[in-house]
């Protein structure tokens, strides 16, 4: 393996390829020839020293290694990236850029309302990227500094990031607005149980929480539909496809018409964090996010609550023994 042969054009080829599906379209996607995309590959290929692609006639697929190649030159071209629009804003003496990832439940609810709140009469970048990931990515993206800021569901365990603050608010059910159900004001977990249900399927985050709950009622928490994102669940309540028990950040900051929302009998409660990279002070720019972030959350969630981070050893334990967690009543 030549590793510093590797050259960034094949790098772009690559990516170019895995994303178009085909080097006709990755040559015409980076204005090159058929022939110098297919160099560049054959070239990335032998510095490697295994495939990356195989060929069934015209059409090219990619193999395990280069599937797995491809998450890596992802990740370093959107660091190179970074470095670019940071470069070019010290030229230009600008404010640089903030690149911000979360979870799909918050950066489509939450991370929009902060922004606004956080730039409203304040001097802002001239470029925001927002990157949408699974909790995992959010805090690998984070400490390899590939991302400015995060927010992530708990737990969150990488010494690569400093946590800068941590909500509490408790789960809802979701339910089509013409279900008999929508007419109550709280919903009970046994009520749920007459019903398909939908819930997001990652084993080491909530879904544990919710499994707890229906145990501790004696329930089952079997799922019709198991996705790893709670819009689709908002999308499949509205289909007529079931009930979902969801986070909370998704039922209030992403109204869906036909969909309705309730405070459930049992207390299951979502954890979520905002992460900046391990070991550095936040920008006055990143500290506005961050206290933005909060105040949207506070705003939105109708029991929002911040722990000191002087509890996350609490909440990271119990996090990681759901059976810790036998529900609670609520009254409401």
């Amino acid at each position: 393996m030549d590793i510093e042969t590797l050259d960034i054009k094949q790098l772009d080829a690559f990516a170019a390829v895995m994303s178009t599906g085909s080097i006709t379209n990755a040559a015409r996607l980076l204005g090159r020839s058929q022939s110098t995309m297919s160099r560049a590959i054959q070239d990335l290929e032998t510095n490697l020293g295994f495939p990356l692609l195989y060929r069934n006639g015209p059409r090219i697929f990619p193999t395990d290694q280069g599937v797995q190649f491809h998450a890596e030159v992802e990740r370093f071209l959107m660091g190179l990236n970074h470095i670019k629009e940071r470069a070019e804003a010290i030229a230009l003496s600008e404010v640089s850029p903030i690149d911000i990832a979360a979870i799909p439940a918050i950066c489509a609810s939450l991370v929009p309302q902060a922004l606004v709140r956080m730039t409203d009469g304040d001097v802002v970048p001239r470029k925001i990227q927002i990157h949408s990931m699974l909790a995992e990515s959010v805090v690998q993206a984070v400490s390899s500094r590939n991302s400015d800021f995060g927010v992530s569901s708990l737990p969150i365990d990488n010494p690569g990031v400093d946590i800068q603050w941590i909500g509490e608010a408790a789960c809802v059910a979701a339910l089509p607005a013409n279900a008999p159900l929508a007419k109550r004001k709280k919903v009970r977990l046994l009520d749920l149980q007459h019903h398909h249900l939908i819930a997001t399927a990652n084993p080491f985050r909530l879904r544990p929480r919710i499994n707890a709950a229906f145990r501790a009622a004696g329930l089952s928490a079997d799922s019709m539909i198991d996705t790893n994102a709670s819009v689709t669940a908002l999308a499949a309540v509205r289909a007529g496809l079931g009930v979902a028990v969801i986070d909370p950040v998704s039922a209030w900051g992403l109204p869906i018409e036909g969909v309705v929302i309730r405070p459930l009998d049992i207390d299951i409660p979502f954890y979520f964090g905002a992460i900046s990279s391990g070991g550095r002070p936040l920008s006055p720019l990143l500290a506005r996010l961050s206290d933005a972030l909060r105040e949207t959350a506070a705003a939105m969630l109708p029991d929002f609550r911040e722990h000191p981070l002087s509890r996350l050893e609490e909440i990271m334990r119990r996090q990681f023994d759901p059976d810790t967690c036998s529900g609670t009543n609520v009254t409401l």
